[in-house]
């Protein structure tokens, strides 16, 4: 097991003609099975840290658990790569649709899911938190700033829940939606409140991404990178500020701008 999930392996390097071998730092690709009651359930791929915030993030983001004290046994072998859990009181049939394919729309409106589980789970935020342009930007700040791992090997995707006033916890992972989950079985974990929270990302805001925003119950979403259409239907119905392209001075609101302040009180005006 590597510290850090970092390996470090030699490299030959080719740079204006010349060729020079050096030691790189490698991202770490790590499979992990969860066995739920004895029965192998689902196989990640991910950053080997912070396990147990992964494997209860992910459960509660398939809609298996509700609360984390739902789950009687939580072991991590990770030597062989696996979580078992055990839960007395487990609902079946919160496991049975994790992987089926469901596209609808709720009232007419462009609630579309693609898995039945995304559709019993997605959840509308109800978050009153606003925060100015110049907090969405430091937010933005804070999380390249704490993003290490991603400097050194150029191979992970970063993400923190945080407050206006500052990032509450930071998790690093391989896989985007894996580092969201580590943040959701934090928040579980730890019984944060998120009402007043805000999630700062790295990577792309695609309809999984916002999917597992609105699970968390958390009302703003603050990203670098760009949306899809998709993602922003539903951050629309669902009622989450998604902002995107936060780079320098800059950012574009794609939905709820209410929760911006200057957009809130200057509707007209471009922030």
């Amino acid at each position: 097991m590597s510290e850090n999930g970092i390996r470090s392996r030699p490299v030959l390097k080719y740079d204006d003609g010349l060729f020079i071998e050096e030691i790189d730092e490698i991202a770490e690709e790590f499979p992990l099975t969860i066995v739920l009651n004895g029965d192998e359930w689902a196989t990640m791929v991910c950053t080997p840290s912070d396990l147990r915030e992964l494997v209860v993030g992910f459960l509660a983001s398939e809609g298996v658990i509700r609360r984390y004290e739902e789950i009687d046994e939580l072991t991590i072998d990770e030597s062989k790569g696996f979580a078992y859990i055990k839960m007395d009181g487990m609902q079946v049939q919160r496991t049975e649709k994790v992987s089926k394919r469901f596209i609808g729309s709720c009232c007419g409106k462009s609630r579309q899911f693609y898995f039945h589980n995304d559709m019993m789970t997605a959840k509308t935020v109800m978050s009153q938190t606003q925060i100015s342009a110049k907090e969405a930007i430091r937010l933005m700040e804070n999380l390249h700033e704490s993003s290490g791992q991603f400097q050194r090997t150029g191979g992970m995707h970063n993400a923190a829940i945080s407050s206006r006033d500052g990032t509450v916890q930071f998790y690093q992972d391989i896989g985007r939606h894996n580092a969201l989950d580590k943040l959701y079985g934090y928040c579980l974990i730890h019984h944060v409140p998120v009402k007043d929270k805000i999630i700062a990302f790295s990577g792309r805001i695609s309809s999984e991404v916002l999917l597992k925003v609105s699970k968390m119950g958390i009302g703003i979403l603050l990203s670098k990178s760009a949306p899809t259409d998709l993602a922003l239907e539903l951050a629309e119905d669902l009622g989450i500020t998604a902002i995107g392209f936060i780079r320098g001075s800059r950012m574009n609101v794609y939905t709820h701008p209410e929760r911006i302040a200057e957009a809130a009180v200057y509707p007209n005006t471009i922030i």
